[in-house]
């Protein structure tokens, strides 16, 4: 019975909640029309393949005149998400351009939910130019914006906000660990859940709102408060359980930077080479040569790797290279991990200690194909760990990579992250902290509890961007490449 009461409390609630029309959970982005009440008068058209010349090349369109442009060029619609060969033609001269496959997606079961159409041709570049051409001078047409198809989609509800910055981390992954966690975002790995909990907490504000509202009726209970807060504890502990590993997902899209730091003529240079395997530092057995900071990229067992070579650390009169001394130890403190490269023929003292603070340091000593048999005990060095490398020879090089693998998977962790943007994070952040206020205000003040919930409910919307994310819009979108 009790049960019952509640849910007609919650009903009443939800009917208070849409009639003042608050600015709050309840509005949503159902398109176009939620913003300016009418779908985009242009179609817009762009090549969405690769650089020409290729084998093939893709052209979409999207909009409402995606079928008539179709038709002008092809002689009719192929049948809703069937690829039909069909000849291409100039719609002005009637000259053929070149056969290709056309296929029609109707709106708003299409990407964008408009209408939507594509043509696949022969990638040479002068065909291209001439169905961009032919394209161009039917009227309302026009070239699509970078991130323009991706921006229609979002704003026609086929896609939320997070979803969007799936797709662009999927197209920017280097990585087998960045494609799998951008793919995840895309399809709904944080969106769903910030949904899941939106709702839940629509679930908590209407009880509140009911009990502000209803408070004089013989059949609403006195507490609906309780019930409403017990909710909103569940949901707080659930964000910060998602905030705890937001670290590893926002690292992983920028990637584990490892500095090779040490003093002059250890073999730097030689050991950056011989990770990235190609020339890509200069080596030379003049003390100083590396001036500036060298960055390569890598793909490390799935996991993205930036090394830095740095100058080597020493005491000089020279500016330029006090210069690129300061940089090195600058660089070298805001690393991941640093690797102090010293030459394994010079003895391992107090001296030796590298002069970086802040991240595990590991020594590697190098060229320890030019010692003698007889080896110094490193075991009185004490740092993270101690290698014995060539990075001329190639001698410990696995077992220095392994490790750093295995530094980068404890990084980065072996279960998604939810959240992968530090925009992620301010917005949970936010909403976890409204949820926190309002579960320190006595029940009696139901007020000031229904709005911190609704704070709560808005900035999980702006998350997924189904309120008031104007602002942002053009920060996310500005990247994309166009024709995606």
């Amino acid at each position: 019975m009790l049960a019952n009461v509640q849910d007609n409390a919650l009903q009443s609630g939800l009917r208070k909640l849409l009639q003042r029309r608050v600015p709050s959970p309840f509005t949503c982005r159902d398109g176009l029309a939620s913003t300016d009440g009418m779908l985009p008068a242009s179609t817009i058209f762009a090549l969405s393949s690769g650089r020409p010349p290729a084998a093939i090349a893709v052209i979409r369109l999207s909009g409402p005149r995606a079928g008539d442009a179709m038709v002008a060029l092809t002689g009719r619609l192929p049948e809703p998400r069937k690829a039909r060969l069909a000849r291409v033609r100039d719609p002005q001269s009637g000259e053929t351009i070149d056969e290709a496959l056309g296929l029609w997606f109707p709106g708003p079961n299409s990407e964008t939910g408009e209408d939507m159409a594509e043509l696949q041709l022969h990638g040479g570049r002068a065909i291209i130019a001439a169905v961009q051409a032919a394209l161009g001078r039917i009227e309302g047409l026009r070239p699509a914006e970078p991130g323009e198809f991706t921006r229609r989609a979002f704003e026609n509800g086929r896609m939320d906000l997070t979803a969007v910055e799936g797709l662009a981390d999927l197209i920017g992954a280097e990585t087998e660990a960045q494609r799998r966690q951008a793919f995840r975002q895309m399809k709904g790995l944080l969106g769903d859940k910030a949904e899941s909990w939106r709702g839940r907490l629509i679930q908590a504000l209407a009880l509140v709102e009911a009990r502000i509202d209803f408070s004089d009726e013989a059949d609403v209970p006195e507490d609906l408060v309780g019930p409403a807060l017990e909710i909103v504890r569940g949901l707080a502990a659930e964000i910060d359980e998602a905030l705890a590993g937001a670290a590893r997902g926002e690292r992983l899209r920028d990637g584990l930077v490892v500095a090779i730091a040490g003093p002059p003529n250890a073999g730097k240079s030689t050991l950056l080479n011989r990770i990235a395997r190609r020339e890509a530092a200069i080596v030379s057995p003049v003390p100083g040569t590396t001036r500036d900071v060298i960055e390569v990229h890598l793909d490390l067992d799935g996991y993205p790797v930036t090394l830095l070579d740095t100058a080597g650390v020493r005491d000089s009169d020279d500016p330029v290279e006090q210069e690129g001394v300061r940089r090195a130890r600058e660089r070298a403190a805001e690393a991941d991990l640093v690797l102090w490269v010293t030459d394994a023929r010079e003895p391992v003292d107090s001296t030796s200690t590298p002069p970086i603070s802040g991240p595990p340091t590991w020594l590697v000593r190098n060229k320890v194909d030019l010692l003698p048999a007889n080896v110094a005990n490193e075991n009185e060095y004490e740092l993270s760990l101690i290698f014995l490398i060539s990075a001329v020879g190639g001698q410990g090089m696995n077992e220095l990579l392994s490790e750093v693998s295995k530094y980068a998977t404890a990084t980065f962790g072996r279960e998604p992250s939810l959240i992968s943007r530090s925009r992620h994070r301010h917005a949970l952040t936010a909403a976890r902290q409204a949820m926190n206020n309002a579960r320190q205000h006595d029940a009696r003040h139901e007020e000031l509890i229904a709005q911190e919930l609704r704070l709560a409910a808005q900035t999980l919307g702006r998350l997924t961007g189904r309120v008031d994310v104007e602002d942002i819009l053009d920060v996310i979108f500005r990247d994309f490449c166009i024709g995606k």
